[in-house]
């Protein structure tokens, strides 16, 4: 379950309207396949960026 505000669930329905999506569930789910396909570099950019983070946490004193 997520809360968005009514203008995001404003698209979501316009999504279900044009026959994209039979549910918000699924045009959410839409909306995120349709990002990952567009923004796939940064996304990677995102996780690796993470994944140093992660290392340099680990390389940290310890609590």
């Amino acid at each position: 379950m997520t809360r968005l505000r009514m203008q995001d669930r404003a698209v979501l329905d316009t999504l279900i309207d044009a026959g994209v999506a039979r549910s918000r569930s699924e045009a959410l789910a839409w909306c995120v396949r349709l990002v990952g396909r567009h923004q796939a570099e940064w996304i990677q950019s995102l996780r690796d960026a993470l994944t140093a983070v992660e290392q340099a946490r680990g390389q940290g004193p310890e609590a």
